[in-house]
């Protein structure tokens, strides 16, 4: 008789197939294919009133799977359960120990922080019991999400509009989106203006000089009348440098990738989704087909908090540091680096690649698109890890000028005098003499020296404080961070569930809650204040860190947090005001049929509707709407529909903004929003619009593209502003958000500024 083979088992076939490239013929490989136990949809499947015991059902489509693993167990000598090394793998893990029926001395729970001849011959070498600890910290917050999610959302179904749901920690997400949507709209502009100078010295080159104080006081200049009272003082041209300070400054390097600032990056390079990163991540974890040597995996487990490092990681990124740059890149010691988060779970490594032996170069022919980005990433953050901090040479000169010198100017330029960590990871420009891209270089001046103006002479720039920034994926990612809410196997599953929802939509890449959005919101936070406060959640977390180390009990937890819960659910059912579609709205009838109109809601928020509908489809905006739809639209007033003759508002929808007819739902027609831009073709009358290309990309066109084929087009966003230079009828606005530049659409013309 045959001797019996081990069978491991893990979660994902991709992954499965990885492992038996490194396990040999002594071990069959198996995937789960995700949980294959979870509880029921069609009901709570929580025993509230016996210690939350949950109801766990066998998946639908999981019984084949189930059935295959079964007969699999009894033939083989251990089974090694293998799912990923966090909560919901220890949850994968027991659910089939459980369902397995396996016994204690047969089952063995490995952890595999690398899919690689060395991660997985560690891991098989040193099985650990099922940690019942790290299972019950799963239950309870899925038992917490369940709980909230079964007795919320019937609430807003009934009070708001049936199909709606609420989770305990995207309400708290989408609360922080709602409240920033407010800080923005109350927002008032203030205005203030720039001063500069153009100054040229005994050396070139010349530099442009900003003011800084008068009367040796730092003032904000309000108004035109005064900046320009303030520039014809300059323009007397009296200037003398009264001190020059040069400092070298050290940027450090920064620590190798956790999963929140992975994403974050990949979502400020890219504006990749946190979803699509961490999909991508999850690949090059669980293994890439490289050429003949057949499927590897790339990088460590994708889902951690923590920034430590294995020692012979950190040794071989030295001696790849050692061979690519040189001994002045490499530190004499190890960076070593340290959180200063509580919360922080050590157990796995950061993200990193598997081995030095696979940089970009050599393996990107292997690899589709978006994995080659994410791996750059993680290779690159790897490297730069290890190697010396980058320097810079700061210069400042301070300037006085004006009548009895009154005034200062200031002048800052920034080389950088040794690339260090920005070797690897090419984020500065290290050519040009060592000059960094963007800097300002100034001229080798001394204190005492008289420098003239120069090209524009003296100027004045008109500017107005900004609201704060919606935030980004990557944005909101970090705050929730921050405040102690949601851990690495969460923060994307967070916003891909606010958005699923139509609780919010993505307007250029910034976040914009839907008014639906804010409705629920603002209802849940009246009602349930501890529920959706950050600091409450975040405690929460916090309490769920603590089951899993075994200093908190699960039941304990469920049992307090679940009684004032409760309490606050029936107090809503009874109190929360309730938006009744069947309801009359007094004093607005059908102008169809004269029946009375009712509430009723859609993507985009209420409106109101005949109460005669099917039979009568008539619809028309809500007042309130109206008004904020005049206010948004105020640069496009005046523009109608062409199907119907109403007016046309601005709207915001998933690709960003366009013009909508108020007559929706009953007149569905769109448009895009106009620029007030004229097409430069001298032989064209259309005018610049924002259009997509099949992939999406954002471009701006000429509207007669269909009518008479012009095809004038730009990547980057026109701006109705001439060019001071050359007249140009309209500027373009380049880079990111935070660095963006307006520059002259004319290209012979080299005009451009900071934004």
């Amino acid at each position: 008789m045959a001797p019996k083979t081990d069978l491991i088992i893990v979660e994902s076939p991709t992954k499965a197939r990885t492992i038996q490239k490194y396990a040999g013929p002594d071990f069959r490989i198996m995937a789960s294919v995700g949980h294959i136990k979870d509880l029921p949809k069609s009901k709570m499947g929580v025993n509230t009133s016996d210690r939350f015991q949950p109801e766990y059902k066998i998946i639908r489509g999981k019984h084949k799977v189930v059935s295959e693993l079964k007969k699999a167990a009894e033939k083989s000598r251990f089974v090694y359960l293998a799912p990923d090394p966090d909560r919901e793998g220890e949850a994968i893990a027991w659910h089939i120990a459980e369902e397995l029926k396996l016994p204690p001395e047969k089952a063995k729970r490995v952890l595999f922080n690398e899919i690689t001849n060395r991660g997985i011959r560690q891991g098989l070498s040193s099985p650990v019991a099922l940690n019942r600890n790290k299972f019950e910290s799963q239950q309870a917050r899925r038992i917490l999400d369940r709980l909230v999610g079964y007795e919320v959302s019937p609430l807003l179904w009934r009070k708001i509009q049936r199909g709606l749901s609420a989770g305990r920690v995207q309400s708290v997400a989408l609360r922080l989106i709602v409240e920033r949507e407010r800080e923005i709209r109350k927002f008032k502009p203030q205005e203030y203006w720039n001063l500069f100078c153009e100054l040229s010295g005994s050396s070139p080159p010349p530099f442009r000089a900003k003011l800084f104080s008068v009367d040796g006081r730092k003032k904000k200049i309000t108004d035109g009348e005064s900046a320009e009272a303030i520039r014809s003082e300059l323009e007397t041209g009296h200037f003398v440098i009264s001190d020059v300070e040069k400092k070298r400054k050290r940027r450090a390097a920064p620590p190798p990738f956790i999963t929140s600032k992975l994403q974050q990056e990949a979502a400020r390079r890219y504006r990749f989704s946190a979803k699509r990163t961490m999909r991508v991540a999850q690949q090059l974890y669980e293994g890439v087909e490289i050429g003949n040597e057949g499927a590897a995996g790339l990088i460590t487990y994708m889902r951690t908090d923590s920034t430590r490092l294995a020692d012979d990681a950190v040794k071989a990124a030295r001696e790849y540091i050692l061979q690519k740059f040189s001994k002045t890149h490499l530190p004499d010691k190890a960076n070593v680096f340290t959180s200063k988060k509580k919360t922080v779970q050590d157990a796995h490594e950061a993200i990193r690649p598997t081995s030095t032996e696979y940089p970009p170069e050599k393996i990107n022919k292997y690899l589709k698109p978006d994995q080659r980005k994410i791996y750059r990433l993680i290779w690159e953050r790897f490297i730069a890890c290890q190697m010396k901090a980058a320097q810079y040479d700061h210069t400042t000169f301070k300037i006085k000028a004006g009548e009895n010198e009154r005034l200062e100017l200031r002048a800052q330029g920034r080389i950088l005098a040794f690339s260090g960590w920005l070797a690897a990871t090419g984020e500065d420009d290290t050519r040009n003499n060592g000059e960094e891209a963007g800097s300002t270089v100034l001229p080798p001046l001394e204190k005492g020296e008289k420098p003239a103006l120069s090209g524009k002479g003296a100027q004045t720039e008109q500017k107005f404080t900004q609201p704060p920034p919606r935030f980004t994926e990557g944005t909101l990612i970090k705050e929730l961070e921050d405040k102690g809410i949601g851990r690495p196997s969460t923060y994307a599953s967070i916003v891909t569930t606010i958005q699923d929802r139509r609780y919010m939509e993505k307007t250029e890449g910034k976040l914009v809650p839907t008014e639906l959005g804010i409705l629920v919101s603002d209802r849940l936070v009246s009602f349930f204040p501890d529920l959706f406060d950050v600091t409450f959640t975040a405690q929460m977390e916090s309490s769920l860190d603590r089951v899993e180390e075994g200093s908190e009990d699960w039941v304990a937890l469920l049992s307090r947090f679940y009684s004032p819960f409760h309490k606050q659910v029936e107090s809503a059912m009874v109190n929360m005001e309730e938006i009744k579609p069947s309801e009359p709205v007094e004093g607005e009838f059908c102008e169809k049929c004269k029946a009375p109109m009712v509430i009723r809601w859609g993507r985009h928020g209420k409106f109101l509707s005949c109460s005669n509908y099917p039979k009568c489809r008539h619809t028309r905006p809500m007042e309130s709407d109206k008004k904020l739809s005049a206010e948004a639209s105020e640069a496009i007033a005046g523009i109608k529909c062409e199907k119907c003759g109403r007016s046309m508002v601005l709207k915001h929808g998933r690709f960003g903004e366009f013009l909508a007819c108020t007559g929706y739902p009953e007149c569905k027609n769109t448009r895009p929003v106009p620029t007030g831009i004229k097409c430069p073709r001298p032989e064209c009358n259309g005018e610049l619009i924002e259009r997509r290309t099949k992939k999406g990309r954002t471009f701006y066109g000429c509207s007669n593209y269909s009518e008479t084929g012009c095809d004038f087009a730009l990547w980057n966003k026109p701006v109705k502003e001439p060019c001071p230079d050359c007249r140009a009828e309209f500027l373009v606005r380049t880079g990111r958000a935070g660095k963006t530049k307006l520059s002259c659409a004319n290209e012979d013309c080299k005009y451009s500024r900071d934004e």
